[in-house]
């Protein structure tokens, strides 16, 4: 049994206004290539497919061409919903996919219906919003841990039944590293879900975080296949490939366009010839002259014409107020930090619990829409 882990694609994403779709689709080329090349019998896509709730028509499009492809290339496709997507939007025609080969779970109560290839079970988790089944699951608390370990208790009940399971999961693993392009998932610090509620399972097809990791030797994230933050500079993006029972490979996928960070004063980037091999990057430059430079972008574009994020860290000069980082914190954090701002004085325990209600309703109204 051959299966190819891919996850976080993300379609439809930009990157600082730039048009992803281009190398999305040279991604889908890729795993096509792979399936035929390497005889795979099971595509295992990990969730966040879309890279936002309502996605643009060419990624739906880019979508229907990568199953079909896939499908004709001849593997089956189980694939799940992550946080980005909508469960709703992503189950539609998700019967008729059945009978073609193309598995889709977005629903938690799915958790434990295998998808049996030669008998070996393959169980989707898709991103669960805990307190939409708290009740319903009976769990002890709202935390992911709960949600997922019940899913979990229920699929090794049934998969002692099979030759072998691979369980495909959405959510944030205790000791995986984060970048800057993920969606924080977290309500009051219970977004974390231990290694260990994973046991049993043959590989675990691990989706959220965008950076290939391995947690253990059967447990494992993919990443993203491009990359989407500055912080995925040096990132190597592609696929794992399991033998089940055998090995595991990493297939790296092609690279469209490379992304890095350059630092420096504007005079040593322009002229060095040590920078020559950033110049085809998507750069994010932060320069450090003690004196802003004047028409700093246009000049820095003019040898690196993909720069697309510049800042300023004067060597030498006295701090100013720092900005508030906003991008990859947690909801909560940021508004609580304005409610202290604005109001000089932070939120009271009571105000903190009903914002953090607020916030979790809209995410789950967002997952159900």
């Amino acid at each position: 049994m051959r299966i190819l882990h891919t996850s976080d694609w993300h379609l439809g994403r930009s990157f600082h206004r730039e048009s992803l779709l281009a190398g999305q689709a040279a991604f889908v080329d890729h795993l096509v290539e792979t399936v035929r090349a390497e005889r795979v019998d099971v595509v295992a896509v990990a969730g966040d497919v879309y890279d936002r709730a309502l996605p643009p028509v060419d990624a739906v499009a880019l979508l229907d061409e990568a199953l079909a492809r896939l499908r004709a290339a001849g593997a089956r496709v189980v694939l799940i919903s992550g946080n980005h997507d909508s469960a709703l939007r992503l189950r539609f025609g998700s019967a008729l996919f059945e009978a073609a080969g193309v598995h889709v779970r977005t629903s938690p109560d799915q958790s434990w219906e295998p998808v049996l290839v030669d008998d070996v079970a393959f169980y989707g988790i898709p991103y669960i919003e805990p307190e939409l089944v708290r009740a319903q699951w009976e769990l002890p608390d709202r935390s992911h841990t709960a949600a997922i370990t019940h899913a979990m208790t229920r699929i090794r009940a049934g998969a002692a039944r099979h030759r072998a399971s691979v369980v495909l999961s959405h959510c944030f693993v205790t000791g995986g590293q984060a970048s800057d392009s993920e969606r924080d998932i977290s309500v009051g610090g219970v977004a974390h879900v231990p290694l260990a509620a994973f046991d049993g399972a043959d590989y675990v097809a691990l989706g959220h975080l965008h950076g290939r990791q391995r947690m253990s030797e059967t447990v494992r994230y993919s990443g993203s296949p491009l990359a989407y933050s500055f912080s995925e500079a040096g990132h190597v993006k592609g696929s794992w490939l399991v033998t089940l029972g055998e090995e595991v490979e990493f297939v790296p996928a092609p690279v469209p366009r490379p992304v890095g960070r350059l630092r420096g004063e504007i005079d040593d980037l322009l002229t060095h010839p040590r920078h020559a091999p950033y110049e085809d990057h998507w750069l994010q430059i932060i320069l450090t002259d003690p004196v802003r430079p004047k028409s700093a972008m246009d000049r820095l574009r003019a040898r690196f014409p993909h720069t697309l994020a510049l800042s300023f860290e004067p060597v030498g000069a006295v701090p100013a107020a720092q900005p508030v980082r906003l991008s990859g914190r947690p909801e909560a954090e940021v508004a609580l930090d304005f409610v202290k701002e604005v109001r000089g004085e932070p939120a009271a325990p009571e105000e903190e619990d009903l914002l953090r209600q607020a916030i979790e309703a809209s995410r789950a109204k967002e997952t159900m829409a």
